[in-house]
């Protein structure tokens, strides 16, 4: 039975439980204190820290950081992104991916429509309107300003009423009535965008920052086109989520979100955006360009509201947890939607989401692909077919005795079973122009060549003489149990 906290109020409560949760009593500055504080947070790791004192910002208004950044409990690392999904906190990082892979296959769930909700509790109308009332902070030295959003969910519809979409997409403060934030044409927001702009109108948007946790994670899906995230997690859940009608136009947003943001994204105007810290590790200096404007026109808020913040960068952050596990859920989705024998996916948290480990059935041999190359091309190729095919830069397809989410595994995986001569080169591939390595070229192309590690048998193995690995599971079963018995007799601590 999933537990489903409603709200993040709900999900605040459930990071207490677990002493996961640190309230910041004393003031703290928008201007990097906050960002350096959720930064070393994220290092250490800690518990989440709730700012609820910000200087120059009203009495009432709170930051959170690290809404789903590891926890600092190193028994359940994965609690916040656990309790998120309604899963017990103790929830290994591959099973939650194996268990967010079947998000796509539930019954969609439509979400319920009631006529007003907390997040309508305060208002701010027109000429009223004040972006820097909220405690959107400067997250990195370097920055080009203040992000309001770095794990809200933008909420858009396509122009003929038929698709309503959930993302999450970085959006910087540009005076007290717009902003400005990077729209990826490859991106759902940004096909949404392409549909609005070609009809000649500026595209309605809602900005909902402070959902319940698994909003966010929904949002951050990369789900197939035309599905309504609000309906998938209706039926994840077996109960829909309530909405409401918003201020400015008839988008619905969730009614326990902290605060909404409402407007119009013009499809002429652009401004700067940028540089700012960003998933790989980096922040370019020099990476500033001119994206859309987002025109607001009401916002409106609970009582005391919470901004989620997520300070990106060297992992492990959000962009790594939620993120990162949304893209291995979808790949592990669609690549199983296509009958290949694999078991379990996932993007190590150290490679920044740069690798996508896929492992592979190889119990019964390599089938009707014929050899192991041929099927180790396949699963490749099938991950470069799948929706988030842009964002992922190197796969790796390994043997299922190796565990994805250990990054130990893999890299001893990589480094033992890829031939440097064998790697899988796929030319001329869309990218996200974030990943670290890209040339300007291909920056500003939005399109790389892409590569597949094989570390599946080699071909010309004998059946006898394929390698096992030399460690304690290849001692005999009773000798095992022996040792294990005898440990404490060795003289080592009974818990090892």
């Amino acid at each position: 039975m999933l537990r489903h906290l409603r709200s993040l109020r709900d999900y605040l409560t459930a990071l207490r439980e677990i002493d996961d949760l640190q309230p910041v009593d004393v003031e703290v500055d928008w201007n990097l204190e906050i960002g350096a504080i959720t930064r070393r947070a994220y290092e250490l790791p800690a518990a989440a820290p709730l700012f609820n004192v910000i200087k120059g910002i009203e009495p009432g208004f709170r930051v959170l950081g690290a809404p789903a950044g590891l926890s600092s409990h190193p028994e359940y690392p994965l609690a916040r992104i656990a309790l998120s999904l309604g899963l017990p906190i103790d929830t290994s990082a591959s099973d939650i991916v194996t268990a967010w892979s079947r998000l796509q296959e539930c019954e969609p769930l439509a979400p319920r429509e009631v006529s007003t909700g907390p997040c309508k509790q305060n208002r701010m109308v027109g000429d009223d309107v004040d972006l820097f009332r909220l405690p959107a902070p400067l997250l990195h030295a370097g920055d080009g300003g203040r992000y309001l959003n770095t794990y809200g969910t933008v909420i858009t519809r396509s122009p003929d009423g038929s698709w309503t979409n959930w993302a999450i997409t970085r959006i910087m403060l540009r005076n007290r009535t717009s902003m400005t934030g990077i729209v990826v044409p490859a991106q759902h927001v940004g096909r949404m965008h392409r549909m609005w702009s070609e009809r000649g109108e500026d595209m309605p948007f809602a900005l909902a920052l402070g959902t319940s946790p698994a909003v966010a994670m929904v949002a951050g899906c990369p789900v197939r086109d035309g599905l309504n995230e609000a309906a998938l997690l209706g039926g994840w859940f077996g109960e829909p989520v309530e909405v409401v009608r918003c201020e400015s136009h008839d988008l619905m947003v969730p009614t326990t979100s902290e605060i909404v943001v409402e407007g119009f994204l013009s499809f002429e105007d652009v401004a700067p955006e940028g540089p700012m810290g960003e998933y790989s590790g980096l922040l370019w200096p020099e990476d500033s360009r001119l994206c859309p404007v987002y025109r607001v026109t009401a916002v409106t808020y609970r009582d005391e509201p919470v901004l989620p913040v997520v300070v990106a960068g060297m992992p492990v952050e959000e962009n790594h947890t939620n993120w990162g596990i949304n893209i291995a859920a979808a790949v592990l989705h669609e690549v199983r939607a296509e009958h290949l024998p694999v078991r379990r996916a996932f993007m190590p948290f150290a490679a920044a989401c740069h690798w996508l480990v896929v492992t592979v059935d190889t119990a019964h041999g390599p089938g009707r692909w014929g050899t192991w190359r041929n099927l180790a091309t396949e699963v490749g190729r099938a991950a470069y077919r799948a929706r988030p095919r842009h964002i992922v830069p190197k796969v790796i397809v390994v043997e299922d005795d190796v565990d994805p989410a250990d990054i130990t595994q893999v890299v001893w995986a990589v480094a033992t079973r890829a031939h440097p001569n064998e790697t899988i080169v796929v030319p001329d591939m869309p990218t996200l122009p974030l990943v670290g390595y890209l040339s300007e070229k291909e920056r500003r192309n939005a399109r790389t060549d892409k590569v597949v590690f094989d570390c599946l048998p080699r071909d010309d193995w004998s059946a006898t003489g394929r390698p096992v690995r030399a460690n304690f599971a290849q001692f005999p079963a009773e000798l095992r149990r022996q040792v294990l018995d005898r440990w404490s007799e060795y003289g080592y601590p009974a818990k090892e």
